[in-house]
Parts: structure tokens; C-alpha cells; sequence
């Protein structure tokens, strides 16, 4: 069929498949060049697990891990196939792509389409990195779901991004038509606040380490790392100080109890990085993020230090986990690649820019164009070097 893009809600409820395909090896690219230019690698991960690889910074990671520095890797992520009515989601598309080019490499990766949080998928990772003969030296923890099955009581919790204690409004723009309007979100319930923690913060990232752990399948100096996002000061009460928040301080906390164990038994590291700020599935819907993001695009790409996933993940991997020295960190132990983002000269106009944004004026001072591409290109759409009026299979492989 012919793909084009269906949007609902400043949501994109379908993808193309040779888009994502096309924008993974884009990725793939980039790392390579960036291999080249970086000479010499100071530390190099051999195998590697992506808890929720499919897109975004999970992917990323693996493309990093993969294509820079020659890793074998094993991803799991729960996406949805094509039909011949409907398209599969980026990621079961993302991930078939992934999969073709590490084996047109010589590389090994096995990618399990599933529930992350369950026990039967940890057995099935301890299973294949023992029938490979290897042991993880790196694992990645990058989960965003709306929905976890605790694995022990059966008991369903959903998340929700809601602030708390007073309702939260703030404006919000269409990726599409650049209109700008004002969106609320109501306080969150304790209960709620709790449920969110459940899903989002650490628990789950604990028993992924403490099972590989028990089952000896972690190497001696292994490195773990979840992704987490603090922002600026303008979007903490819907994020930071919100529901969403308080599952990333619990993952915090998380990660300084995995980091004293992972020493103990190991010599190995726990740590949480805080990423850049990027247009993803989830940040599009959410009360003045899309706004603040289109404004922050248009600063850093003013001042020369945008990046994208895979741009922020590379230099994770080079210069913060695989340095040849400690991973630097901040006083509360966590990995700033947030650095250029949060640099006082980028926050300083993109604040002085947000007070003066008008319907009139939003050209001028933000990015539409460029948030736009994001937000397409994150399902396949708007990919440079794909013909988007020709037919194109669903369900067959890239």
C-alpha cells in the first residue's frame, strides 16, 4: 500500500517501513563516521543487552554499541507486526532493519519481540547469552511504557503523566500546523503517583540486574545504565515534580543501590543518564514541551551543539562509559549528557525567547520545521531518499 502519515492528537498512529528502515542505517552511518574520526577506541562493550531497543535512545544505544564499537548485541522491545491493512509499528520495523545490516556487518544480534517485564523474557535472555557462550558486559535499561504486569503478583499498574497537588496548564503547539493552543492536566491521585512509580521508576531495572546477576551471566566489570530527563525549571511541575518525576527519582535511587551491589560482587557500575530533551512519541502530548522544544532546537542549532538520539548516545558511549577513565558524574551520581541542553547561555535565550511567543512570531523564534521532521521522521516519515507515493509492503521484510 501507499504509506502517509496519520495523525491524531499530535499523535502519529502509523509508520513506514522503509523510512525506518532508511533512518537506521542513517544512524548506522553517523557512528561510523564518528568511529573514523575518534580514532582509537579507549574501552569497548562486547555484548550488550537494550532493554526496549526499538526506538529512540534504546535504539540508538544499540546502534552505537553495534556499528562503533563491534559489539554483539540482544534487544528486547514489544512492538506490533504489519498487516495487510495496517502498517507495524516503528519499531517492529526499526528493529527488522537493525537486525539485516549487524548481519550484513558479521555482527551477532538476537532481538526478542515481548514483554520486558516479565520473568519468562529475563529466562529467555539468560538462556541465549549462555547458548552464545558469552556475558554481558553492558546493559541498557530503556523502557517507556504506560503499562506493567508485576511479575510476581499478576497485578496490573498504569502510569500516568499528571502533576501533583494543583492542575498544571501550559501551551502546547500542532507539529503539523503550527497552531498554538493551551492544554491542562489534572493532579494525579496518590494512588496514581504510586501506580507510576510501579511502572516507571526502578523496580523492574532491579530485577534484570539481580536475576542476570544470580544467573552468572553478567561480566566482572559490567556497566548498566537507565535513561532518565530532569529539564528546565518551566516544565517541572508536569515532569519533575510530577508523577513521570517521581518514577525517575525512584530509578535514581535504584541506581545507586545497583552501582554499591554491582561493586561488591562484580567491580561493576549502576549508573542513571540524563538525556537531552528530544520529540518522541510521548514528549509530543505533553503540556509545554512541544513548545519548549521547538524553541530549544532553534537556539542549539543556532549555536552549533543540536543533536539527535544517536548524536547524544555516541557520545555517551565515547566520552562519558568508554573513556579509559571513571564515568564522570554529578554530585547525585548521575551522567549529565544533558550538558548541552542545559548550558546557562542555551537557557537563558530559549527563557527569554519563551516569554515573548506569539501565534505572529512563532516562526521566528522557534523551530517548527525542524520539531516537525522529528516528529514525522520518528514513524519513517519525511526521510530523506524514501519515495513516499510508492507502494510498499507491510508485512514483508525490508
Amino acid at each position: 500500500m501507499i504509506i502517509q502519515p496519520m495523525i491524531r492528537s499530535n499523535m502519529c498512529i502509523n509508520a513506514h517501513p522503509k523510512g525506518c528502515a532508511a533512518d537506521v542505517v542513517r544512524q548506522i552511518k553517523y557512528v561510523q563516521k564518528k568511529k573514523a574520526e575518534r580514532g582509537p577506541l579507549k574501552g569497548e562493550p562486547k555484548t550488550v543487552l537494550v532493554v526496549g531497543c526499538s526506538t529512540g535512545y534504546g535504539l540508538a544505544s544499540r546502534i552505537s554499541a553495534a556499528f562503533e564499537y563491534g559489539a554483539d548485541t540482544i534487544g528486547i522491545s514489544f512492538e506490533k507486526e504489519g498487516s495487510e491493512q495496517k502498517s507495524g509499528t516503528p519499531g517492529w520495523y526499526n528493529n527488522m532493519a537493525f537486525d539485516r545490516e549487524a548481519k550484513a556487518a558479521g555482527l551477532q544480534s538476537v532481538t526478542f519481540n515481548g514483554d520486558a517485564f516479565s520473568h519468562d523474557m529475563r529466562k529467555k535472555v539468560v538462556e541465549t547469552v549462555k547458548q552464545m557462550g558469552k556475558k554481558i558486559d553492558l546493559i541498557i535499561y530503556s523502557v517507556a511504557s504506560a503499562v506493567r504486569v508485576d511479575p510476581d503478583t499478576g497485578v496490573m499498574y498504569r502510569s500516568v503523566l499528571k502533576p501533583i497537588g494543583e492542575t498544571f496548564s501550559g501551551e502546547t503547539i500542532d507539529c503539523m500546523t503550527g497552531k498554538i493552543s493551551t492544554i491542562s492536566a489534572e493532579p494525579a491521585t496518590a494512588e496514581e503517583a504510586e501506580n507510576s512509580v510501579k511502572v516507571m521508576g526502578g523496580e523492574d531495572w532491579a530485577l534484570w540486574i539481580r536475576q542476570l546477576a544470580a544467573a552468572g551471566v553478567l561480566a566482572e566489570g559490567v556497566k548498566t545504565v537507565a535513561y532518565s530527563y530532569i529539564g528546565p525549571s518551566l516544565s517541572h511541575p508536569i515532569y519533575r515534580d510530577g508523577t513521570i518525576g517521581g518514577a525517575k527519582k525512584h530509578l535514581e535511587k535504584t541506581a545507586k543501590e545497583l552501582h554499591a551491589e554491582l561493586q561488591a560482587s562484580l567491580k561493576g557500575e549502576a549508573y542513571v543518564s540524563v538525556n537531552k530533551g528530544l520529540v518522541t512519541r510521548s514528549s509530543a502530548v505533553i503540556p509545554i514541551i512541544p513548545l519548549y522544544l521547538s524553541v530549544l532546537f532553534k537556539v542549539m542549532k543556532e549555536q552549533g551543539t543540536h543533536e539527535g538520539c544517536i548524536e547524544q548516545m555516541e557520545r555517551l558511549f565515547a566520552e562519558r562509559l568508554y573513556t579509559g577513565s571513571a564515568v564522570p558524574t554529578d554530585e547525585n551520581h548521575l551522567i549529565r549528557i544533558d550538558d548541552l541542553e542545559m548550558d546557562p547561555k542555551v537557557q537563558e535565550e530559549v527563557k527569554k525567547r519563551m516569554a515573548t511567543i506569539t501565534q505572529e512570531n512563532f516562526a521566528q523564534v522557534g523551530d517548527l520545521e525542524g520539531y516537525r521532521h522529528d516528529f514525522l521522521a520518528t514513524n519513517g516519515f519525511d526521510v530523506e531518499g524514501v519515495d513516499y507515493n510508492a507502494d510498499v509492503a507491510t508485512m514483508a521484510t525490508i
